[in-house]
């Protein structure tokens, strides 16, 4: 069979628009809009200009004069810029991680959490939280080591019990599944049977944006820069997968070797994120697919600008949550919940046959 014959069109895989000038340029127009938001707006607005200038005179070799007061100094400085890098970091990683699972699964509602990892990262923070070892601030708190444990668990457990029912990406899915029902069901025992800490996990499941410094943003860089990097190496490979198993391996590309590479990089991003900031949903299923609409289906275009896109709407999805009940701060779950659940549903409508 010839890349012309071959049925889903394998020419038009390889020939897939790549990753334009003036998409990029937008992916980057609205990280900055994202961070410029996310650091002037709040119980205290602040002049993007002076912002700037603070944050320019902290350059080598620039000195500035931002006319910021101290304080205000210290709440960009040591309160709103670690906020909006870690927004940027978890934004991304999720985005990036969603489109990478939908790549290697050629399933459209694929998202990070669909091998368990919010199931076993739930299961990790209760256990955690109710055994008292922890509140969950810090970064090397237990209660986020924790989460992140049970996350890399629940992946582990997927994939062996996948590979018992014959490797197929089907079978990993339904093992998946099965396991993050496991998982839920064990949560929920321990939760009933510790009810005082409801309150506390119930916060941590609906996720947030929060930082004590900058420890929480630097734990959680090198996870983005080794998924980002593995994620990204195969976003070719990924455009030729999208046609088959087998067409792929008539054009030479080993597709368990690559799916289990992508999907590994991918879980492992999307575990320190949800170690850090809690379960955060739809990230993974709105960002690629509003990426796909605007930009293209290529996994070249598709990859890198989720990165962008993603952590351009974590940020302003956190603004959200901290400004819409001000004083009080809505759990950034909520806000992206909100917004991912009428999307969903608007992409199973149209995604009909990619799924069947």
């Amino acid at each position: 069979m010839t890349e012309r014959e071959a049925p889903g069109g394998v020419e038009t895989a390889l020939r897939a628009a790549g990753l334009r000038p003036a998409s990029l340029v937008a992916g980057l127009a609205a990280v900055v809009v994202a961070v410029t938001a996310g650091l002037t707006i709040g119980p205290v607005d602040l002049a993007a200009h002076r912002v700037a200038a603070q944050l320019l005179d902290g350059l080598p070799g620039v000195s500035l004069d931002s006319g910021l007061s101290d304080a205000h100094a210290a709440i960009v400085e040591q309160i709103r810029l670690p906020r909006v890098v870690l927004g940027l970091l978890v934004g991304a990683t999720l985005s990036m991680s969603g489109a990478a699972y939908q790549g290697a699964f050629r399933n459209p509602l694929a998202d990070p959490y669909l091998l368990g990892i919010a199931a076993g990262a739930g299961l990790g923070a209760t256990i955690a939280i109710t055994g008292n070892l922890g509140d969950g601030a810090g970064p090397f708190d237990p209660v986020p080591l924790a989460a992140f444990a049970g996350a890399l668990v629940s992946v582990a457990v997927s994939y062996a019990a996948g590979h018992l029912g014959g490797r197929s990406t089907a079978s990993l899915i339904l093992a998946g599944i099965a396991v993050a029902s496991f998982l839920t069901a064990c949560q929920t025992y321990v939760l009933q049977a510790n009810s005082d800490a409801f309150r506390q996990i119930f916060a941590w499941i609906l996720g947030r944006i929060a930082t004590s410094g900058w420890s929480e943003p630097a734990l959680m860089l090198p996870y983005f820069v080794v998924t980002a990097a593995v994620v990204l190496r195969y976003r070719r490979a990924l455009d030729v997968l999208a046609v088959g198993d087998e067409e792929a391996a008539a054009l030479g590309l080993e597709p368990r070797r690559v799916r289990m590479i992508v999907v590994l990089a991918a879980s492992l991003g999307a575990a320190a994120a949800v170690s850090v900031s809690g379960l955060i949903g739809f990230v993974g299923i709105i960002v690629p697919h509003t990426v796909r609409l605007a930009f293209g289906s290529s996994n070249r275009a598709v990859l890198p600008l989720s990165v962008l896109f993603g952590g351009a709407f974590m940020v302003l999805a956190d603004l959200a949550a901290r400004t819409a009940l001000a004083p009080a701060e809505l759990p950034i779950g909520v806000v992206t919940a909100f917004l991912g659940a009428p999307f969903f549903v608007l992409v199973l409508r149209t995604s009909r046959r990619e799924i069947w």
